[in-house]
């Protein structure tokens, strides 16, 4: 790109007028932030494309990315560094980090690979990037965001500022409501990981031209991969865990949907979760082998053929809710997979040997009871609820019972709640189970629902009744 004298003179004066501002107060003892002079604060839109690395460098920026990473936290990169000590970094190598950016130098480290399961027993590689890392990613992605918001589709819905898993699944029940009622529910397999760099830098030049930018972010994805201490690099993918690969992943199926629009299809992606909505089967098959060959050939990408399927709505997942029909009107249901994790959760929070104080028990419980219903509170499910609520009131009777351990103390709590003294001593001899005393009329007696409302347990019930009277939609994405 061609380099005017103006630029030259702008760029001089920003390296020699690099200087330390204080900051408001939050936590730490003083903030750190980026200033720059220019001749002529005002400048046109195709000069301020490309003059971006300056926009992605200026002080308000850089600050806005330090605070966001600080507020963060996260785990450390390969270098260790945690975001406790970001700001005593940043306040010794500012001047050098923003010359070494600018001129070209910069070279970002490579991600730390961390290995997540998955339902299907799999698991979700994700790459951490190192806290500075971290800081100059987030301020791309301030930079890129508000610029490709007015590109994305309306149809898209993942990783957006003030758009949510509710307003996805509102738009599909939209949809089916409409007599859309088959779907292509379309499997990208390996999304992340597949990601071709080059695609994907031809589609990023077509709206960034400054090439400086682009170049910075070639090499955040060509930084490679750290595993167990050799780091790997190739061709594709862009690593989850960094403050850029959201708009990324997103910049790159874009294309599709521009793609779907043109054809008049209806659908709905959330990341790369894909449902294209047709009127019957045939239409679906006839959608789905023509998508095909843009998606393989065009993008680049896979589609797992096994795992993408052809068929009426109420037989899929989207974002661990189901759907049925009822009087010809979508209704939306948790799905079997939705119950397991939480169980999976609440047998783990009322293990018997999991170490957990009283107090903190009760505080994950609460929380993970609330952050359930928040989600799932677009899904019928009062049946639902009331037998996870039995269940979980069984799990706390048993690990209270596990808690009482000796037999005095046993005898002790039993007459104290109100059972007779020679009741209380035969039941507190027992050497039955703890699971199968805590389904016992004893502990029902005792251990009261009653009891555990009183010491502020939330039951399931209560809280979706509560929550569909105050229900605002809102931004969370993963459950438990």
């Amino acid at each position: 790109m061609k380099v005017t004298e103006e630029t030259n003179k702008c760029r001089k004066q920003e390296e020699t007028c690099c200087q330390k501002d204080t900051a408001e107060q939050e936590g730490y003892g003083r903030g750190h932030s980026f200033k720059r002079i220019t001749e002529n604060n005002t400048t046109n839109t195709n000069r301020q494309n490309e003059w971006m690395l300056e926009r992605i460098l200026s002080s308000n920026n850089l600050h806005r990315a330090y605070k966001k990473v600080k507020k963060n936290k996260g785990a450390g990169g390969v270098d260790g560094m945690k975001t406790g000590e970001l700001l005593a970094y940043l306040t010794e190598h500012q001047r050098e980090l923003v010359l070494s950016i600018r001129n070209g130098t910069y070279k970002p480290q490579p991600v730390r690979r961390v290995e997540i399961p998955k339902d299907n027993g799999k698991t979700r590689k994700l790459g951490i990037p190192t806290v500075v890392d971290r800081v100059i990613q987030q301020a791309i992605s301030q930079v890129l965001v508000p610029i490709y918001e007015r590109k994305f589709s309306d149809n898209s819905y993942g990783f957006r500022p003030h758009r949510s898993t509710h307003q996805a699944l509102l738009k599909c029940q939209k949809n089916v409501n409409e007599g859309y009622q088959y779907v292509v529910d379309l499997d990208l397999e390996q999304y992340f990981d597949t990601v071709n760099h080059s695609k994907l830098i031809q589609i990023l030049s077509e709206t960034i031209h400054d090439g400086r930018v682009i170049s910075l972010i070639h090499k955040f994805l060509n930084a490679g991969v750290m595993i167990k201490g050799i780091r790997t690099t190739n061709d594709f993918g862009v690593p989850q865990g960094g403050p850029l690969s959201p708009l990324l992943a997103n910049v790159m199926l874009n294309e599709l949907d521009k793609e779907m629009e043109a054809r008049n299809h209806r659908f709905v992606r959330y990341a790369d979760d894909v449902i294209i909505f047709c009127k019957s089967r045939r239409s679906c098959e006839r959608t789905y082998h023509n998508i095909l060959p843009f998606i393989e050939k065009k993008l680049r990408l896979k589609v797992n053929r096994e795992k993408t399927m052809i068929t009426h709505i109420r037989n899929i997942k989207f974002l661990s809710y189901g759907f049925y029909l009822y009087e010809g009107k979508c209704k939306f249901r948790v799905h079997p997979k939705g119950v397991q994790k939480l169980k999976e959760k609440i047998r783990r929070i009322t293990g018997r040997s999991n170490g957990l104080s009283v107090e903190e028990r009760k505080k994950r419980l609460n929380d993970t009871v609330r952050g359930w219903v928040n989600y799932y509170k677009l899904a019928d499910m009062k049946s639902l609820v009331t037998r996870l609520d039995q269940w979980t009131r069984r799990r706390m009777r048993m690990v209270t019972w596990k808690r009482w351990k000796r037999v005095r103390t046993r005898f002790y709590w039993l007459k104290k709640l109100g059972i007779n003294k020679r009741k209380a001593w035969e039941w507190a001899n027992t050497r039955k189970g703890y699971w199968r005393i805590s389904g016992s009329h004893i502990l029902a007696r005792t251990l009261t629902n009653e009891l555990f409302r009183r010491a502020r347990y939330i039951l399931l019930s209560v809280c979706t009744v509560v929550n569909f009277r105050t229900a605002v939609y809102g931004t969370v994405r993963t459950v438990v």
